[in-house]
């Protein structure tokens, strides 16, 4: 019996070359287009940013030194990444940048823009050359190699003309749209797997967890010094127990999820909300607060494992790096949206002793969006054997 060969090795043996050197082709002409497409909409940036010209032909400048200066320091930032996760990540950027360009309201804004979207040029080729030569057998590599950077040249046919009609026609901005579809487009399988259900929910779950914990550790100096009645140079020595208590959840957390993921996942949850409810009492106290700020770090952080695993079992395959990425995301998001709730309820709401039950809430949905997510995958999983036996 043979070796099993992989389906891009297997389709290049066969004479064609695979799917995914094209995908590589797709994200250089994009890429190509970010460069080239400014020269046919100069008049029309400089009379809508009202600017010169000469100041408009700037932004081909500041496109090709950030090129310059972003080849070598991303690639050795980046060197120790796997290449699939690093070329995904440039064209997320590049996809940012262009909607950034779009929406730019003046000239120094488009120029961030245009470098920030320059940076994604060198190392992008760079990587995508030694990516498309692994795709392909030894005696096709120049081929493979050549087909990736054709995207480049039709950037130039192309993408400069069908970029300046869209400019005339539909204004300036509507070519950087394009060009962020482009990326859209690139990144069309990993898109597809972050808006699965259970990686929704997932996601969800991390922002409900993450609104809960910053509701309440945002605001922990005055719910220290004006309900607990510390001094607030004892500020400083308590938080030092959240920090510690982060790095024991953060290791019980992952141990248990090594064990039981979806037990670890819906424990976690629970612990936090209970934490917080009981908070609310807690902060009445000063030795029993501090033991709570403590614990609020362990039963906070004791949910990361398991909620980056869930998101990842979900997203197997080709978008787990960008799952995995937006999750990380997800949890920001929590901490933005749990600072203004929480300082909803501070100035404008039941005030400083109410926060630790009403933040409770938020974890209290996010077990409960788990508890659905778990049933949902159970239910799907009884439903499989069934599916088999009617074919």
């Amino acid at each position: 019996m043979s070796p099993a060969v992989p389906a891009d090795a297997a389709t290049a043996r066969g004479g064609r070359l695979p799917l995914a050197l094209y995908a590589l082709t797709a994200g250089s002409f994009g890429i190509g287009c970010a460069e080239f497409v400014i020269m046919g909409l100069l008049l029309q940036v400089a009379a809508d940013l009202q600017v010169t010209i000469a100041a408009a032909g700037m932004l081909v400048s500041g496109y090709a030194l950030g090129v310059f200066a972003g080849a070598p320091v991303l690639t050795l930032l980046t060197r120790r990444m796997p290449r699939k996760a690093v070329l995904l990540a440039l064209m997320v950027i590049y996809t940012v940048g262009n909607a950034a360009c779009a929406l730019a309201p003046d000239y120094t804004t488009l120029m961030l823009a245009r470098v920030l979207t320059s940076l994604t040029h060198g190392t992008f080729f760079g990587v995508g050359a030694v990516v498309a030569t692994g795709l392909v057998p030894p005696h096709r590599r120049a081929s493979a190699i050549s087909v990736m950077f054709s995207g480049l040249t039709l950037a130039t046919l192309l993408g400069m003309p069908a970029g300046a009609w869209l400019g005339l026609h539909l204004g300036w901005r509507a070519t950087f749209w394009a060009m962020a579809l482009i990326g859209l487009v690139a990144l069309r399988d990993e898109l597809a797997t972050v808006v699965r259900p259970q990686v929704l929910l997932g996601l969800l779950m991390t922002v409900l967890q993450s609104m809960g914990t910053f509701a309440v550790i945002t605001y922990v100096q005055p719910l220290l010094t004006r309900v607990s009645g510390f001094g607030e140079a004892a500020v400083s020595p308590i938080l030092l127990l959240f920090g510690g208590g982060m790095i024991v959840g953060n290791i019980l957390g992952g141990r248990l999820a090594d064990r039981a993921p979806t037990r670890a996942l819906l424990g976690s949850l629970a612990a936090l909300v209970l934490v917080l409810a009981a908070m609310t009492l807690a902060i009445h106290s000063q030795a029993t607060v501090v033991a709570f700020v403590g614990i609020l770090g362990v039963a906070a952080f004791a949910t990361v494992s398991p909620l980056q695993l869930r998101v990842l079992r979900h997203a197997s395959g080709a978008g787990e790096n960008l799952a995995s990425s937006f999750n990380i995301a997800a949890f920001n998001l929590g901490n933005g949206i749990g600072a203004w709730k929480g300082g909803i309820v501070v100035d404008h709401g039941p005030g400083l002793t109410a926060l630790p039950w009403i933040a409770a809430l938020a974890p209290l949905a996010a077990l409960a969006v788990a508890w659905l997510s778990v049933r949902l995958e159970q239910g799907r999983g009884a439903a499989a054997p069934v599916a088999q036996a009617c074919r």
